[in-house]
């Protein structure tokens, strides 16, 4: 299983898959104050096509979301279709 790693300043943020100095796969959001998240962009290499890394990122997000109490507005169109398809993530959303 891959590493998901997360990193934020407060304001802007990202959970990510990196190996060396090459970061693979990124869900990039933005902090609209305190307890909303904006999902931005999604971007997987594609050497990791198919493999489901984009669910991998946003799920690792959304645990995070939760355990924070934070709603998030999907503007990335992955995410926003991963919402939309998987009603387990659905309470999160803003």
């Amino acid at each position: 299983m891959t590493v998901i790693q997360h990193q934020s300043d407060g304001k802007r943020g990202s959970f990510f898959i990196e190996e060396g100095a090459k970061r693979f796969a990124e869900m990039v959001y933005v902090m609209a104050g305190a307890r909303k998240m904006i999902i931005e962009h999604t971007e997987v290499d594609p050497s990791l096509t198919g493999q489901g890394i984009g669910a991998d990122l946003l799920e690792e997000l959304v645990a995070y979301v939760r355990e924070k109490d934070i709603k998030v507005i999907p503007l990335c169109p992955f995410a926003k279709a991963m919402f939309k398809k998987r009603k387990d993530l659905q309470d999160v959303l803003n």
